[in-house]
């Protein structure tokens, strides 16, 4: 840090909130919502926007079955620039049978991408599929099986999450704590499994 003081003016807020629930019947709901504020306002030409009011407010449902597979998918537009945005909620129904995983932004992009999706929901999806990754990964290490197959000695397949970043790279420290030298397979363990 400089030894000025600088002021700052707040200009726009971007709030993502992703939340993921277990539901009765075995499925999960993962729930997004994004929200554009702006506080000093703003004149769009199509909507004037007064201060501290949202710019955008669009909230996304996505239920999924243990494989991470998209059974339904419900996009709500509550706050937009314009008057149209809403026209393009029912697209998002279109995902449904995506799962994810490997290959889940290449699929979204092809079916919602560009003029076929709505740029704000779809980024939504982003955040949505790793609350939903997070999720399941929760459900997996309350499982007593999954402790066990961290103790044994069988071979053990990678782990998804190998080579996905920094700290879980194939070499590094950590990846030798989840997937000992002396258990590695070169196959790597479906996310869904």
């Amino acid at each position: 840090m400089n030894d000025t003081t600088e002021t700052r003016r707040l200009l726009h807020t971007r709030k993502v909130l992703c939340e993921a629930f277990q539901r009765s019947d075995g499925r999960f709901e993962i729930e997004g919502r994004m929200q554009d504020i702006t506080p000093g306002g703003t004149d769009l030409i199509l909507k004037i926007i007064p201060p501290g009011a949202h710019l955008h407010d669009m909230r996304m449902v996505m239920t999924l079955d243990a494989d991470l597979v998209i059974q339904d998918i419900s996009a709500r537009i509550e706050a937009s620039p314009t008057v149209f945005c809403h026209e393009i909620e029912s697209a998002y129904a279109g995902l449904v049978g995506i799962r994810i995983g490997p290959g889940f932004r290449q699929q979204v992009k092809a079916r919602v991408g560009g003029i076929k999706g709505c740029t704000h929901l779809t980024e939504l999806l982003g955040p949505m599929a790793t609350t939903a990754m997070q999720a399941h990964f929760a459900i997996q290490r309350a499982s007593p099986q999954w402790r066990a197959r961290l103790e044994g000695d069988a071979p053990l397949a990678a782990p998804p999450f190998i080579d996905s970043c920094h700290t879980h790279r194939a070499n590094g420290d950590a990846a030798k704590i989840y997937w000992p030298e002396r258990r590695r397979q070169r196959e790597r363990i479906d996310a869904a499994s």
